[in-house]
């Protein structure tokens, strides 16, 4: 009985031994899920508008412009895992950024945001993945026309929610790409007609 517990404790030992001896894989830190805003939209900012040919329009205040860039940026090269995209609200200065939840790209987003007011937003793909699904399906428009289904536009959406396929063929579309790509392809469809080709303008 006392040698049987003894080779027991040498098992044992020899497990713990062999767990700590393994690195556990370093994952991402997720970050802050739900939606988060920066420290500059604690502060109301009045709408810039600009006159183009007498028509006044709305204008993206520099400071938002210059941390947009920097978001978009830094978002495309250095956290494209999280990047998803951005669109900007002029009406209430803001900009308006999603990505898939990361600790590292909410730390960089707050950084590059200064004073100015970024709203962020959840994603479930990034802008990486996204576009990789948009170009093997750009890859596939003459097979998928031979098939007979009839694609007109492919988009990226910048909220990381799915590709968009625009098509006349919508009904049959949702058959047959997701029946190619598999069931979990990220794809959308919305109805569109085909592309026409612009007219060649008279020459007076």
């Amino acid at each position: 009985m006392r040698r049987d517990r003894y080779r027991l404790r040498l098992l044992l030992l020899g497990v713990v031994l062999m767990t700590s001896a393994c690195d556990e894989p370093a994952l991402p830190m997720p970050g802050l899920t739900g939606g988060w805003t920066t420290a500059g939209c604690e502060f109301s900012r009045p709408a810039e508008t600009v006159n183009v040919g007498g028509r006044i329009l709305p204008a993206t205040p520099a400071p938002l412009a210059a941390a947009i860039a920097r978001i978009d940026a830094g978002g495309r090269a250095d956290h494209a895992a999280s990047y998803a995209g951005l669109e900007v609200d002029q009406q209430h200065v803001r900009a308006i950024v999603y990505r898939v939840p990361s600790a590292e790209f909410d730390d960089f987003i707050r950084f590059s945001a200064e004073n100015t007011c970024v709203v962020v937003r959840d994603a479930v793909h990034s802008l990486t993945e996204l576009t990789a699904w948009h170009d093997r399906i750009v890859a596939d428009l003459a097979a998928w026309t031979a098939a007979g289904v009839h694609i007109s536009s492919v988009v990226a959406r910048h909220d990381g929610t799915a590709v968009e396929i625009g098509t006349p063929d919508v009904d049959l579309a949702r058959i047959e790409l997701p029946r190619g790509y598999g069931r979990a392809a990220p794809l959308t469809f919305v109805e569109q007609g085909p592309v026409l080709p612009m007219a060649v303008p008279n020459t007076p």
